[in-house]
């Protein structure tokens, strides 16, 4: 399965002499999976087996369900009246009018109510029933065709900004090497200018300037990053969910590039790490839409 957007709409229709039905699923982000039903009544004892369609296409989402159907305009109003339930009530009213002497007018549009109407029977809600539960199946297929569409143009975006963030990290190497060469020497000059002033201890000099300069070395985060950027890369040709883990490789790319800013107290290189923060924020964003 292609990599899907939480975000899309489905629709499917069913259609025969007696009736027609319609189905729509809009979804959108969300955590774990939700799904809301508008339907009329009759086909609520259907909703565990629709839920169940919905998780056979999707893991995750906020979906929302409009199911409709209308008796099919093609035949006649006259073909649903109970003539039979017309009679009894005209009959009815004729005997309460010779006894009471009670005037008596009506229009044929008074038998188009419900209770005129032929009571539905089992096999019609039988066939309103199958009809739609492959209605459903037809809005979940194109609902998954919107989803998949989306998801496409959002790796598209996704790999936009990883690049531009791989691009600004390239830079950041060359300038590390810049920024421990300056302060080795800074020290190398502030221990020399103080050795001629007072004793010094060399071989603790050494260790403590060793210390200084492994706290400042950046080496191990670049590293870090790099496998998390080729990871980033396995994930967007995958076809599994990679929502959750976009989210997860976005957490710790922050973390190595905050430490980097920390540790970095060269103008360019802070400068640098805002930039890379922006794109991973962007990518964070555009990763929550996905499935």
């Amino acid at each position: 399965m292609a990599i899907q957007s939480m975000t899309g709409f489905g629709k499917a229709e069913f259609e025969t002499d007696d009736f027609i039905i319609s189905v729509e699923i809009k979804s959108v982000n969300h955590r774990f999976k939700d799904v809301r039903f508008k339907m009329p009544s009759i086909f609520n004892s259907l909703e565990i087996d629709l839920k169940n369609i919905i998780s056979k296409y999707f893991k995750r989402g906020s979906f929302e369900i409009s199911v409709s159907y209308k008796k099919n305009s093609v035949n006649s109003k006259m073909a649903d009246l109970d003539f039979t339930k017309i009679n009894q009530f005209l009959n009815d009213f004729e005997d309460r009018i010779e006894s009471d002497g009670v005037r008596f007018e009506c229009s044929p549009l008074d038998f188009l109510r419900s209770e005129f109407l032929q009571d539905t029977s089992d096999g019609y809600i039988d066939s309103l029933q199958n009809a739609l539960m492959s209605t459903f199946e037809g809005a979940c297929l194109d609902l998954t065709k919107s989803r998949v569409s989306e998801g496409s143009k959002l790796i598209s975006i996704l790999e936009e900004h990883k690049s531009e963030y791989y691009s600004i990290f390239n830079t950041i190497s060359p300038l590390a090497e810049e920024y421990k060469v300056s302060i080795e020497k800074k020290l190398e000059k502030l221990i020399n200018d103080y050795k001629e002033k007072i004793p010094v201890d060399q071989g603790r000099m050494l260790q403590e300037v060793l210390y200084y300069l492994e706290k400042l070395d950046i080496h191990e985060e670049l590293n870090r990053i790099t496998s998390h950027l080729n990871k980033v890369d396995e994930i967007f040709s995958s076809d599994n969910e990679v929502g959750r883990q976009i989210d997860f490789l976005v957490q710790e790319l922050n973390r190595e590039t905050n430490t980097i800013g920390s540790k970095s107290g060269n103008r360019e290189i802070s400068n640098r790490v805002v930039q890379m923060k922006v794109q991973l924020e962007k990518i964070r964003e555009q990763g929550l839409n996905l499935e």
